[in-house]
C-alpha cells in the first residue's frame, strides 16, 4: 500500500504536472534525442516524475536525477568533523559537467527551507558554500556561459511553506504557496506554452527597446540609494526566452518577469540598499546596505546575516563586483501577489535586483564567439558566485545614462517610465 504525505494532497496534481510539461516545453524545449540532468529535493519527487514523463514524451535519451534532503544536510552541520566543512563532491560536478559537454541539458528543481541553515555557524556555512562552489565551477560555466539549454522551476515543499505562511496549518500553507507557483508559472491558465509566448513577446519587446537606446549606465535613486551601475561595453538586454550556444530556445527561469543585462565590473559607483530579505543557502540576509567605489563592494551591512553576506563577498576577487543587473516593474505579478517567498527565483521576480559574481556571456553582442579575456576586457565579471538580491521598489526611480551624460526616464516609483 502506497501512503501519500498529507501535503501532497494538498497540491492540485493537473497543475503540477502542467507544470512538469511547461518545464519541458516552454523552460528546456528540449529536443529530441537530448539527456536530461535533475537536481531536486526529496520532496519534489511528484514534481519530478511529471518531468520525467513529459521528457521522454518528448523524446529524451535519458533523464538523470540527484536528489537532498534537509535533514542530511543538517546532520552534517551537527556531527560532521570540522574538515568536512572544506570538502565537496567534486565528483559529481565534474561528471555534469562531462554531461553537459556531451550536450545533456539542466533544470534544478527549487523549494528547500530558505531558513535551514539559520542556526547553524556561519562559518562552517561558508566554507561549505565555497568548497561546493569552487567545485561545481565546471559544471556552472556551462550554465553560466549558455553553452546549454536548462532552467530552474518550483515545487511547494512542506519547509518551504511553512516560511512563507507561518500562521497557517502545513497543508493549508502547502495548497497556498502551490496556487502562488502555479499562477507565478503561468499553468493556471488553459494553454500554458501560449501564455508564456505571449509573455515572452512582451520581453522581447522591453529588451529591444533598450538595446536601441545603448545606455553607458542606469542611474537608481531612492530610499537609502544613489547608485550608478555603468554597463559593459557591447552589452545586450535579455529578456524571457533566449537561444543557448547549441541552438536551443529556453526559458532559463520560470517565473520570469525580468530584463536583464551585463554591468561594467569596474564601473559602479555609490551607494545602494536591499529592498527585500536574500534568502542564501539557508541563510536569511536583510537590510543590506552596500557602498561601491569603482566597480568594488568596499562596505557592507546588513541587519542580519551581516557575517555570512562579508563571508560571500570574500569568496573570490569578483565576488564584490557585479555580473548583472535587471529590471522588473514593481506591479509585476508577483510583486502583485504580496508574498514574501524568501526564495530568489521569486523574489528577483517582484523587483529590480542585481547580482553579484559571475555575469552571463550571453548579455554581449555577439556573445557566443567572445573568449574569457575579450568578455573581461569589455568589462564582464568572473568569480565563483552569482547571488541576486533585490534593490527595487514603488519608490525607487531609474534614468538610462547616455554617453553624453544626458538621462532618460526608464523607471518612475517602480514602473516602466
Amino acid at each position: 500500500m502506497t501512503i501519500v504525505p498529507n501535503f501532497q494532497t494538498a497540491i492540485d496534481p493537473a497543475k503540477l504536472e502542467k507544470l512538469g510539461e511547461v518545464a519541458v516545453k516552454v523552460g528546456l524545449g528540449l529536443e529530441e534525442g537530448q539527456d536530461l540532468v535533475i537536481t531536486a529535493p526529496v520532496a519534489a519527487l511528484p514534481l519530478v516524475r511529471f518531468i520525467t514523463k513529459h521528457a521522454y514524451m518528448a523524446g529524451a535519451g535519458l533523464v538523470s536525477a540527484f536528489y537532498s534532503d534537509e535533514e542530511t544536510t543538517l546532520a552534517r552541520y551537527r556531527h560532521a568533523p570540522d574538515a568536512s566543512f572544506d570538502k565537496a563532491s567534486n565528483w559529481l560536478y565534474e561528471g555534469m559537467a562531462k554531461a553537459y559537454e556531451n550536450g545533456a541539458a539542466r533544470l534544478a528543481i527549487a523549494g528547500d527551507n530558505p531558513m535551514l541553515l539559520a542556526e547553524q555557524d556561519p562559518a562552517k556555512v561558508a566554507r561549505a558554500n565555497k568548497a561546493n562552489s569552487m567545485a561545481y565551477k565546471p559544471a556552472l560555466e556551462k550554465i553560466a556561459n549558455f553553452d546549454i539549454n536548462w532552467n530552474i522551476v518550483s515545487y511547494p515543499n512542506p519547509s518551504w511553506a511553512r516560511q512563507v505562511f507561518p500562521d497557517l496549518p502545513e497543508e493549508a500553507a502547502v495548497a497556498k504557496l502551490a496556487e502562488a507557483i502555479f499562477a507565478a508559472s503561468r499553468v493556471d491558465v488553459a494553454d500554458p506554452v501560449a501564455a508564456w509566448a505571449e509573455h515572452n513577446a512582451n520581453l522581447r519587446k522591453r529588451s529591444g527597446w533598450l538595446n536601441g537606446e545603448r545606455f553607458s549606465a542606469l542611474h537608481f535613486t531612492g530610499p537609502g540609494t544613489d547608485l550608478t551601475v555603468g554597463l559593459a561595453d557591447g552589452h545586450e538586454w535579455h529578456g524571457g526566452a533566449s537561444t543557448a550556444k547549441n541552438g536551443i530556445t529556453c526559458n532559463p527561469n520560470i517565473p520570469t518577469e525580468e530584463v536583464f543585462t551585463t554591468p561594467h565590473a569596474l564601473k559602479v559607483e555609490g551607494h545602494v540598499s536591499s529592498t527585500k530579505p536574500l534568502s542564501h543557502q539557508g541563510t536569511l540576509i536583510d537590510n543590506i546596505q552596500v557602498r561601491f567605489e569603482g566597480g568594488r563592494i568596499v562596505e557592507a551591512k546588513a541587519s542580519k546575516g551581516e557575517e555570512v553576506l562579508n563571508k560571500v563577498l570574500d569568496t573570490d576577487e569578483g565576488a564584490r563586483r557585479l555580473g548583472e543587473v535587471a529590471l522588473v516593474p514593481h506591479s509585476s505579478p508577483i510583486s502583485a501577489s504580496g508574498i514574501l517567498f524568501y526564495n530568489t527565483l521569486f523574489d528577483e521576480n517582484a523587483s529590480c535586483h542585481i547580482a553579484l559574481g559571475q555575469c552571463y556571456s550571453k548579455c554581449f553582442l555577439d556573445g557566443a564567439s567572445l573568449s574569457p579575456e575579450q568578455i573581461k576586457a569589455q568589462g564582464g565579471n568572473s568569480s565563483l558566485i552569482h547571488i541576486d538580491w533585490m534593490i527595487g521598489s514603488n519608490q525607487v526611480d531609474i534614468d538610462g545614462v547616455r554617453a553624453d551624460g544626458s538621462k532618460v526616464p526608464v523607471m518612475r516609483k517602480g514602473e516602466w517610465a
